[in-house]
């Protein structure tokens, strides 16, 4: 019996969801969300089942495995980033205001603390570069670490879903990102040496997760003005 048939699985339904299932997968999506952005994608569904105060089974019934859970919620981030990054180039005239929007927004949204490794993996290396480093997910040994490793031990295959996410979306996103930087460096207002892979490693950097909702978004601000001025170009 297939996924679909015994009402288990994440593809189209031929039915409205009723308000109690809806509900629990909102609960769900939220909790996953909160879950991973604290633990990381290596974080089992019993914690988001915990969060989201629902039956580990109610979770299961929605999502098969994790790995199904774990790509929704990576190609959600992804997506909604390239539409912040959309948004920035579309409504901003300035090529620097433009660029330094999509980075507060995004770190605003705590984007980084979910962004997919597979679209961190996919920016690395533009320069042809073999010693490119970045930001490893979060794991639970440490819910408020964010490492940097080199890029071949990558621990991408203890997340297979995040490794295999929808790489449309990923280059969506890197095109629209790439823009920015276009735009920005073109202008001389933004270092030459900066990449698609540096304004995406703020991103993940500048997002810490901390318990205090307040000195969260005071220290990601404050982090990412010290960032963004590493980033700006400097007259000689």
């Amino acid at each position: 019996m297939s996924a679909t048939a015994n009402g288990r699985g994440d593809g189209p339904r031929t039915t409205p969801l009723r308000v109690d299932a809806q509900r629990n997968l909102e609960h769900v999506l939220r909790a996953a969300r909160e879950v991973f952005g604290e633990l990381g994608y290596g974080a089992p569904m019993e914690d988001v089942a915990r969060r989201a105060r629902v039956g580990v089974g109610t979770v299961y019934r929605r999502f098969p495995s994790k790995d199904v859970l774990v790509r929704r919620i990576a190609e959600e981030e992804t997506s909604r980033l390239t539409d912040q990054a959309r948004a920035a180039l579309g409504q901003e005239d300035e090529p620097w205001s433009a660029l330094s929007r999509f980075l507060r927004t995004s770190v605003a949204s705590g984007a980084g603390r979910l962004l997919p490794p597979q679209v961190l993996r996919v920016s690395v290396g533009e320069d042809g570069s073999g010693g490119a480093r970045v930001p490893q997910q979060r794991t639970q040994s440490g819910p408020a670490e964010l490492r940097l490793v080199p890029e071949e031990p990558m621990a991408v295959a203890s997340v297979p879903a995040v490794a295999a996410a929808d790489d449309a979306g990923a280059s969506a996103l890197l095109e629209v990102v790439g823009q920015l930087v276009e735009r920005a460096r073109a202008a001389g207002e933004l270092r030459a040496d900066v990449s698609v892979s540096d304004v995406l490693l703020v991103i993940a950097t500048a997002a810490p997760s901390l318990p205090d909702a307040a000195q969260q978004a005071a220290a990601s601000a404050r982090l990412l003005d010290i960032l963004l001025e590493g980033l700006r170009s400097r007259p000689a």
